[in-house]
């Protein structure tokens, strides 16, 4: 189904991936979220990461989890005799914020910044030195062109992707109608109120 979405309308097939509470939230009202998922969920996220041809997150999620965004066989319960092929790592920047010494940089794969500044902005440079691959795509200078960034991975022949990624661009996606399937974990807990959400949306 995704080779087939991708050849029909020139997009990926994208599944967002969320660890919510009870009541439907994210993170803690400071960001804190890791305690959310346990061993079960995440051995799950593991192999689809695994299965998926793109891990796509934001530069946000960069910046505040520093995550390794990799499949890791032990993680997945995946045998030694089972090959793993490493989905590229997209990461959506228009700023170039990336930090040089993020996880991700230094990780067997390919890691491509996707950004609405010019490769030759000097924080360009200096990410690929840092080992990442960058490219320009339409946008602001605030935001890259979200459906533009789909349409770029379809053309690198990427059939589906995997969303790991906060509210802000959960929820462009979902307004921009970008998600096709959400894949959700839920942890028998509440967070209240002040906690974060799912999908950051404008009223």
């Amino acid at each position: 189904p995704a080779v087939t979405t991708r050849m029909r309308s020139g997009l990926p097939w994208v599944r967002s991936k969320l660890a919510i509470s009870v009541d439907g939230r994210t993170a803690l009202a400071n960001g804190t979220s890791q305690w959310i998922s346990g061993p079960h969920s995440r051995r799950d996220v593991h192999r689809w990461r695994a299965r998926s041809s793109a891990v796509l997150t934001g530069s946000g999620t960069i910046v505040d989890d520093d995550p390794s965004l990799n499949a890791r066989r032990e993680e997945a319960g995946i045998g030694a005799d089972i090959g793993i092929k490493q989905p590229l790592r997209a990461i959506i920047d228009a700023r170039l914020r990336t930090p040089l010494a993020a996880k991700t940089l230094s990780l067997p794969g390919e890691v491509l910044v996707l950004t609405s500044r010019s490769v030759d902005d000097p924080a360009a440079a200096a990410l690929r030195a840092a080992g990442a691959r960058i490219e320009t795509v339409a946008g602001t200078a605030e935001h890259c062109d979200l459906r533009a960034v789909l349409v770029r991975l379809a053309e690198l022949e990427i059939n589906d992707v995997w969303v790991e990624a906060g509210a802000g661009l959960n929820g462009a996606l979902l307004q921009a109608g970008l998600i096709d399937e959400l894949i959700i974990y839920m942890a028998p807990r509440l967070l209240g109120d002040a906690a974060r959400g799912m999908f950051s949306v404008p009223a």
